[in-house]
């Protein structure tokens, strides 16, 4: 039996990372993570997790994308704009033999983050055009909806798009269960550990629409520490606590549906 984890959503790429990166990815191999789903959240980083995958071959599996938020190089994040999608399109098909999935992309409404019907406005029209390229070149999708659950939900499927990871969801069970008819995967990171706050979700979501991810280098099980790939049985063992299940099941099952929805990350 494969006794192995799949982190589904990571960003091993971000500096936090470039000091102690060796050390983090042996921590990750003795954890018995076999895949990390890298994903990214500006162009600038494309050409870092291409990289990590050349020299982690068997443990990087790259996914390019725009994050709904940018950093722009000001104090404060923007919502993405079509003008960033413009630099960063050619990379998506100059790489897309490499790629396992388009993210992290989507949409987030948090009213300080987006305060303004123009920004909501733009977001969505890179997440649509983020879902076409997808589609495109028949990839799933890495997505980020904070305070924008269902319409994330339902433009996915308005779009027809059928191979989608609901990373670190946090909507309204019912909108959870559109996700679920529409045959949409769902990951919870460590900090889910902290409190109970996503304990129904956890519990109505079918096991075999779950995954596991970390989100390193945050949403760790401890606020304002960095969270790495090694913490990903922190996640598992919170999911099996909550369904009632062995972690060994939850292992297992998360592991498969990784691979289901990540068809080309496995090895």
């Amino acid at each position: 039996m494969d006794s192995s984890f799949v982190d589904c959503h990571c960003h091993i790429s971000a500096t936090e990372f470039q000091q102690d990166l060796q050390d983090v990815i042996n921590r990750t191999r003795q954890a018995r993570v076999k895949t990390l789903v890298a994903v990214t959240e500006e162009a600038e980083e494309f050409p870092r997790v291409l990289q990590l995958q050349e020299s982690f071959p068997d443990l990087v599996a790259p996914c390019l994308g725009l994050h709904p938020l940018q950093a722009g190089g000001g104090p404060g994040q923007r919502s993405v704009k079509l003008q960033d999608l413009d630099a960063a399109l050619p990379h998506f098909y100059s790489h897309r033999d490499r790629l396992v999935a388009i993210g992290e992309i989507g949409l987030d409404f948090t009213p300080w983050c987006a305060p303004t019907q123009q920004d909501r406005d733009d977001q969505m029209r890179v997440f649509v055009r983020q879902l076409e390229v997808a589609q495109e070149l028949d990839l799933p999708v890495n997505v980020h909806s904070r305070s924008a659950a269902k319409v994330t939900i339902d433009t996915m499927r308005q779009q027809g798009i059928s191979r989608a990871l609901l990373h670190n969801f946090a909507g309204r069970p019912s909108v959870a269960l559109d996700g679920v008819k529409a045959g949409y995967f769902f990951s919870f990171p460590p900090a889910v550990c902290r409190n109970q706050q996503r304990d129904k979700l956890i519990q109505l979501i079918p096991l075999e629409h779950v995954c596991l991810e970390t989100d390193s280098p945050a949403l760790g099980p401890h606020r304002h520490e960095r969270n790495e790939p090694a913490n990903i049985a922190l996640s598992c063992c919170y999911v099996a606590k909550v369904k009632g299940l062995s972690p060994d099941t939850v292992q297992l099952v998360t592991t498969q549906n990784a691979y289901r929805l990540f068809s080309r990350a496995r090895r």
